[in-house]
């Protein structure tokens, strides 16, 4: 049977990993337990607590470890803040939040932000009709005020990346930027297409740091083309869709709003 939708985080991560150059985009990542948990908040102080199979940022948790007001661990679940202070008391809310599902920990990005509202990318990278790979949309995500996460489903914002980079790029740098975004999209897509022959798109999401470095944060193998629709030239979603039409996503026009 063809495999077109890859669920598992873990398993997209280790492949990732056997190449050196994707390598050197991967945030730090590692199967949850307690002490891979406690060596990753010791060394990079913040960490991301994702299920393996997780969709629209569902589940996804921050978990800092602070000094002020006082030590501890400061836990984000959608909207929800706790603070606990010991190690012990945030692992056993992890481990009965996580129940009988399998998580990963990720090394914490501290994304971009844009009007103090953090953001990331999403890059769509697909078969085109001559069978290649080709980054076919750039979109940034403007995450909710209260929220981590800046999936469209949990209330993010899709927006132009000109407009999110505009204070921190300028224009012949961006132009650079994007360029560097789409050859690391279609090197993930040949990497993983390796393992996995019968995808024919990919929603790559991309953290990126102050020093403007790409972080790979995860890859999608049923990504949302209707997020591209939120953009000012509508070429692109005209583009992304038209491909996905070829490669038999869709059957025909969709009529969704």
């Amino acid at each position: 049977m063809s495999i077109r939708r890859v669920k598992s985080k873990w398993a997209k991560t280790n492949i990732m990993l056997t190449s050196e150059y994707l390598s050197q985009y991967m945030p730090t990542t590692k199967l949850f337990g307690r002490t891979n948990l406690q060596s990753m908040l010791s060394e990079y102080g913040m960490v991301y607590f994702k299920p393996i199979n997780g969709t629209f940022g569902n589940g996804v948790t921050r978990i800092e470890r602070t000094t002020e007001p006082t030590l501890g661990y400061r836990y984000q679940l959608d909207k929800r803040i706790l603070f606990f202070p010991t190690f012990e008391e945030l692992y056993q809310k992890l481990a009965k939040q996580k129940k009988n599902r399998q998580y990963i920990v990720q090394k914490g990005i501290h994304l971009l932000r844009h009007q103090k509202r953090r953001f990331d990318i999403r890059v769509m990278v697909q078969k085109n009709p001559s069978k290649e790979w080709e980054a076919t949309g750039i979109i940034g995500r403007l995450a909710h005020p209260a929220k981590i996460v800046t999936n469209y489903h949990s209330g993010g914002t899709p927006m132009a990346l000109e407009r999110l980079m505009s204070d921190h790029t300028n224009s012949s740098e961006l132009t650079a930027f994007k360029n560097r975004l789409r050859k690391l999209s279609i090197a993930i897509a040949k990497n993983l297409e390796a393992a996995y022959p019968s995808i024919k798109e990919l929603g790559v999401d991309i953290a990126i740091d102050a020093n403007l470095h790409p972080w790979i944060l995860e890859v999608n193998t049923l990504p949302d083309p209707f997020i591209f629709r939120k953009l000012p030239d509508q070429s692109v979603f005209h583009k992304v869709y038209r491909y996905a039409v070829a490669y038999g996503r869709f059957k025909k026009r969709s009529r969704r709003p």
